[in-house]
């Protein structure tokens, strides 16, 4: 795990004037990385790190050789047009690129000059997918939004007797995985509507949001060769936003026995920014687990884990109409959470994905899952919020929701604070949805 040093100190301040906003999400503790170019030109995507308003373009970087050794390679590695080569490098070539970087933007850096003309303002870009996504883990790690989900088809029952025992996951569709900002046909598939005799093809009627994160992957293992949970980490690039909508009337029909299918594999949404692990060593958290609850099994066990595995991401959704939309009203928040509320760590879905022999690879992606907290207002999918379409979001203007209508955006936020660290953030994940295919 990464520890505390010099580019958490909360004191530190940018000559980029805008990162030392005290709202900020991107300040000089922060440095999150994206893939971007300039919007509307032909460019060459390349890797970037937000600083404030601004992007270091490690392309340019690269050129003017403002960095050398390990944080020279890593510069390197990440002027390319995904940052796969970068994660391949691992934690420790991250780790250099974060510092060289913390150091060349502070106030008075001797820097300033070479650097100063590599950044392109954040107003001027445009984003890609940050890396090459060769496989997609969907998995289900809040025992809140599983209790809520489950207790609308076994109210006695919700959790299914494995939950505790396992992180719980299935494979997704990496295709569709696409950049903030991201709009999207509804989805058709096969339903079965109550008291039908045969299922019929259609748009889905109750496309609904997945509040998730998105974990990349770094450096990957050799396949038969799992990876335990005290290095598990090590093989973690950063953590994104994450929207994995879900069309339900379409799930209820196809998913036994072997789950989602077309319900999940139309479209995934993921903020451009990745946040990277050290940047958030500042909000580790204890994980919250029920005393009463059965205790992980030994190779998904340590005292480190269960101290400071988990982390406090504050999270938010928000939901803008079409008619909201034309009157210009703000998007209305559905729901706020934290990731602190997780029932599985980060480093349990690593170590328990591979304990198999399963190889990953840098650029791989996890989704958390939909992140639910313990109180209505912390549930993270309109089938929870609207108790599965019986009572409706009331919005404002009088509107109503039960699931997503055509031309709704929905906007994810995720942030960190706390006395005694800077605040850092996550930039947005906006998704729109456009009208089915006729």
């Amino acid at each position: 795990m990464h520890a505390l040093n010099e580019t958490h100190d909360p004191q530190l301040r940018s000559w980029v004037a805008a990162a030392n906003a005290p709202d900020a999400d991107f300040p000089i503790q922060n440095l999150p990385l994206a893939v971007f170019r300039r919007r509307g030109s032909n460019e060459p995507w390349r890797g970037g790190v937000a600083i404030g308003d601004r992007i270091v373009d490690l392309a340019a970087a690269d050129r003017a050789q403002v960095f050398d050794g390990a944080a020279g390679e890593a510069v390197r590695a990440g002027a390319q047009d995904s940052l796969n080569a970068l994660m391949a490098l691992g934690a420790p070539a991250s780790s250099a690129l974060r510092l060289a970087l913390s150091r060349a933007l502070r106030d008075g850096a001797a820097q300033r000059g070479a650097l100063e003309p590599c950044l392109v303002p954040q107003s001027e870009a445009e984003y890609a997918l940050p890396a090459r996504i060769g496989d997609y883990t969907d998995f289900y790690t809040s025992v809140h939004h599983a209790t809520n989900i489950g207790r609308q088809f076994r109210p006695d029952n919700p959790l299914l007797p494995n939950y505790k025992w396992v992180p719980i996951g299935y494979h997704g569709r990496a295709s569709s995985v696409m950049a903030s900002p991201h709009s999207f046909r509804r989805p058709q598939g096969q339903s079965m509507a109550p008291g039908a005799t045969q299922p019929q093809l259609g748009p889905s009627k109750r496309l609904d949001i997945e509040l998730e994160l998105g974990i990349f992957i770094g450096a990957g293992n050799a396949a038969g060769e799992p990876i335990a949970i005290t290095e598990a980490e090590e093989h973690v690039f950063g953590i994104c936003l994450l929207n994995d909508w879900s069309a339900r009337d379409i799930q209820a029909w196809e998913y036994q026995p072997l789950g989602p299918f077309l319900s999940k594999n139309f479209a995934t949404t993921i903020s451009p920014w990745i946040v990277t692990l050290e940047a958030l060593a500042p909000y580790r958290m204890p994980l919250d687990r029920p005393a009463g609850d059965p205790q992980p099994l030994p190779y998904l066990d340590t005292p480190a884990n269960r101290e400071s595995g988990a982390f406090d991401i504050q999270l938010q959704v928000e939901l803008q109409t079409p008619r909201m939309r034309e009157t210009g009203q703000p998007g209305a928040q559905l729901c706020r959470t934290s990731y602190r509320h997780a029932y599985w760590t980060v480093a349990q879905m690593v170590t328990h994905h591979t304990v198999n022999g399963c190889n990953l690879q840098p650029g791989d992606l996890f989704g958390s899952g939909t992140l639910s907290g313990p109180t209505p207002g912390e549930a993270g999918a309109l089938a929870e919020l609207t108790e599965g379409g019986k009572k409706p979001v009331q919005l404002p203007g009088g509107e109503t929701r039960s699931f997503l209508e055509d031309g709704d955006t929905v906007v994810l936020r995720g942030w960190c604070e706390k006395p005694g660290a800077a605040r850092i953030g996550f930039g947005e994940c906006v998704g729109t949805v456009l009208p089915a295919r006729t």
